[in-house]
């Protein structure tokens, strides 16, 4: 498999695990408040990167300077997202919430305007639109109505997504970040953040049942843990853009969750829109790729003195000392 073909898979994993994280937080905040659900999946997921960068140390220092800068930032817009996408999940439907956090396809490219090669061709929003005109079809086939507040607020969770992905191309590209130990410093910016907060409700944690911590540990490890970290991995390989448009498939593995295990039902109208998401988001990724290899063009060069025998400064009357040699 090769290197491009490795990190779309990585991004097609995380993407189905974050499809089934709607359901699973739901699940947890019926049963406990939603800032003590996310004060125990960030220290979870702390305690498992620290075993894990300290199992794994390698030189004198466990932390890069380049890897705190860039932690600490990126911990805060990490949890700005959760934050607002876990409110969002307990007021609206799990799939209403993996539909509307999809709109981060749209919206990463409009704030990505790092790169060198100029902007992203016409093609490429043409693809997004597809995937616009998918999220619509998937929407009324799970009986979307007028907005809720829940929807809302998976709206403003889209656009945060979508400035953290940015955030993560441009703090972490062309830097020597282990991905493992950014991850870490982001999961403790996270404790620290919900720590004051969640103490008042920590007594709650005794009454829940294994069901719930059954949903708190999937939620710290594999949709914290392992998703952070491969984000991280796959981002720091590509370009923001096409990871948006890889884990813009969200939406289509939320269906496939809440079909499979909380027994919605799959209507015309939403393998419909299922079959465009993934066409959009394989043509997207196509375009940018091709976008991103094509070569640059060169830089303009000032023009030599002119050798036309009209200019005067080409001719035998020029000094000597202001000649150019040929090579």
């Amino acid at each position: 498999m090769s290197d491009v073909r490795r990190t779309d898979a990585v991004l097609l994993l995380v993407a189905l695990v974050w499809g089934s994280s709607y359901l699973s937080a739901q699940t947890a905040t019926a049963a406990l408040p939603v800032l003590l659900v996310l004060f125990v999946r960030y220290a979870l997921s702390a305690v498992a990167c620290l075993g894990l960068a300290a199992g794994g140390r390698r030189g004198p220092r466990l932390w890069t300077r380049a890897e705190l800068r860039a932690g600490l930032p990126l911990g805060l817009t990490q949890a700005a997202v959760l934050v607002v996408e876990t409110y969002g999940v307990a007021h609206t439907s799990a799939a209403n919430a993996g539909l509307i956090i999809s709109l981060t396809i749209v919206l990463t490219p409009l704030l990505d305007r790092g790169g060198r090669r100029g902007p992203l061709p016409g093609a490429f929003l043409a693809a997004t639109g597809v995937c616009v005109v998918a999220i619509a079809l998937l929407m009324s086939g799970n009986g979307f109505h007028a907005p809720r507040s829940g929807d809302l607020l998976m709206l403003g969770a889209a656009l945060i997504r979508a400035g953290h992905v940015v955030l993560v191309g441009r703090l972490t590209s062309g830097r020597a970040i282990r991905p493992l130990h950014l991850t870490t410093v982001q999961t403790l910016v996270g404790t620290a953040l919900f720590l004051p907060v969640a103490v008042p409700e920590l007594p709650e944690l005794g009454g829940a049942d294994a069901a719930t911590w059954a949903q708190l540990t999937y939620l710290a490890l594999f949709c914290s843990v392992f998703a952070f970290l491969t984000q991280t991995w796959a981002v720091q390989r590509t370009s923001a853009s096409r990871a948006s448009l890889l884990l813009g498939t969200e939406p289509v593995w939320a269906v496939a969750v809440g079909v499979a295990l909380g027994g919605e039902r799959l209507t015309a109208l939403t393998g419909l829109g299922a079959a465009l998401m993934v066409a959009g988001t394989y043509w997207g990724q196509s375009v940018e790729r091709e976008h991103r290899r094509a070569p640059e063009p060169p830089p303009s060069l000032p023009h030599p003195v002119s050798e036309d025998p009209v200019c005067p400064s080409t001719t035998s009357t020029s000094p000597p000392s202001t000649a150019r040699t040929s090579a």
